[in-house]
Order: structure tokens, then sequence, then C-alpha cells
């Protein structure tokens, strides 16, 4: 294996998989290399200035978030991230601060849904886990995740709603972060009443 190759395969799994242009030009590495590697099949361009290995599986979760590196996930697709829920997205739930053009994100990836946010609502909450494939992502937290479910009751499928809302309840509530929540999203009344209940 020459020794390009092998920097570039060091970079790739220190990535989750994936080599951007400028990281390899920070090496030394002319693009034109990423062409060869390209046409010889050794790499994949995904987008532009974003390349895969081909003898790998990319990281669905991973992969979008490279793509859009605001993106968190979101809604369904945290809840299934952070154990509230045993669905395997089809979906891709994210929220990304309002005013970012994602049409290219949405064109690549049709099974893509995106909630828009101000950037003071978007930031609260966010948290890391690891991808299935074990990758490092964003994704909003439990106590946001059922905030979130909460304020969005009539749009959510009911049987995961609930479902997310028994299992949250039932696994060490974190009860101070859900109510300070719920004070900045102007639901802290409702959660109470789940917080009586449950």
């Amino acid at each position: 294996m020459d020794q390009i190759w092998m920097r570039i395969n060091e970079l790739a799994e220190a990535n989750n998989g994936f080599i951007r242009t400028a990281q390899v030009e920070e090496l030394g590495i002319s693009r034109p290399m990423l062409r060869k590697y390209t046409d010889a099949g050794k790499l994949e361009q995904v987008r532009k200035g974003l390349y895969v290995l081909t003898d790998g599986i990319p990281d669905e979760y991973a992969l979008l978030q490279e793509q859009c590196r605001d993106a968190v996930f979101s809604y369904g697709t945290a809840l299934y991230l952070c154990g509230l829920s045993d669905r395997t997205p089809h979906v891709y739930d994210i929220t990304i601060p309002r005013g970012k053009n994602v049409t290219i994100l949405k064109r690549d990836n049709p099974d893509l849904r995106c909630h828009y946010l101000p950037r003071e609502f978007y930031e609260i909450g966010i948290t890391q886990t690891h991808s299935p494939q074990g990758a490092e992502v964003r994704l909003y937290d439990r106590e946001r995740c059922i905030c979130d479910l909460i304020r969005n009751k009539e749009q959510m499928d009911m049987q995961l709603y609930s479902q997310a809302i028994k299992d949250y309840f039932k696994t060490k509530p974190n009860n101070r972060k859900l109510l300070k929540y719920g004070k900045l999203f102007g639901i802290e009344d409702r959660i109470r009443i789940y917080m009586e209940v449950l």
C-alpha cells in the first residue's frame, strides 16, 4: 500500500470514515490524488469536497452531520438514539437554525425531515452520543426530546409519543432540567401535569 493511501486511510479512520478535501490538503496531499483514488474505485465522492472509502459502509447518521454541521438529530430520530424509542427511523428528523440553507442536503437526502428554530431555541439541550455504527453524532438530550414531544403533540405519532413519555418517566427523569427547559419553551404547566400523573 502506498504511503499517501495509508495517510488517507488514517484520516478516514479518525473522521468516522469521511475525508474532506481541505483535510487532505492540510496533510500536503494534492487534489489530483483524490481524483486518482476516486478513478481507481478506492474513494467515492458523496458531495463536493467530501469523500468516503468505497470498501466501508458509510454511517448514515454521521454522513448527514458531515453534510450539514449544524444538523442536530431531533424528534423520533433523537428518541431512537437516546433509547426512548425502539423504532428504527426511516425518515431522519434534524433541527437546524432558522435561515440555514439546506436545499442541497434535502436534495441529496429524500428521507429527511427538517425542523427550523431560532438559534436561541435550537441550542437548548444539544448533546452527543454514538450512532448504531459507532460514530459520534449530535442530538437533543432526553429532556429536550420530551419538551419537543409535548410542544408538538398534535403532529406526533401517538404511539411513539405515549411510549417515549412513559419510558422517560420510568427511567430516572431529570425533573429539574425538564422544568427548566419547559419554562424556556413556555410549557412548564403542561410538564407539571405529566409529572404528577406519571
